[in-house]
């Protein structure tokens, strides 16, 4: 079976380094070489709580997005997450599937490409470092760059930061 690329965002704001290095270690891991991106403090977003660090991930796998999913959750697990709290709130480590290939819609119960990459600079801004000229899926006239560029950031602003 072919690998598919698969660009993630993870994002932590307990124990931000530790927790980000660990999933970068469990990833590395299972899926081998990963490509990444800067790394950005961002303020919380739906919350008053810490500020969190986040970044992007590329990696190429055969598993399914429903196999992948429940290996992405098992590392969020590892990691200590609590899936009690609610939606908007503190969390040790969040990693989600931003895109699956070039795959655009619904697919096995999950929205690709993931729309915080239209809503949130923390999302959007390492995705566009990481591949600033792939074209957005369903949407092949337009790139993560473009998207960055187009986006009003000073509104959410980003602080690069070394990991």
């Amino acid at each position: 079976m072919a690998k598919t690329e698969v660009l993630l965002s993870l994002g932590s704001n307990v124990d931000r380094e530790y927790h980000l290095k660990a999933a970068l270690d469990a990833l590395g891991e299972a899926y081998g070489p990963l490509d990444v991106s800067p790394v950005y403090e961002s303020a919380a977003v739906g919350f008053s709580g810490d500020a969190f660090f986040n970044l992007a991930v590329a990696l190429q796998t055969d598993e399914s997005l429903r196999d992948l999913n429940v290996h992405l959750k098992q590392i969020e697990d590892a990691c200590g997450r609590d899936r009690s709290q609610p939606k908007f709130s503190d969390r040790t480590l969040d990693i989600d599937v931003l895109t699956y290939g070039d795959l655009a819609g619904e697919v096995e119960g999950i929205k690709l490409p993931r729309y915080e990459v239209y809503k949130n600079a923390y999302v959007l801004k390492p995705l566009a470092d990481l591949r600033p000229n792939q074209p957005v899926p369903g949407n092949p006239e337009q790139t993560w760059q473009r998207l960055w560029l187009a986006f009003p950031h000073e509104k959410q602003p980003l602080t690069e930061v070394n990991l």
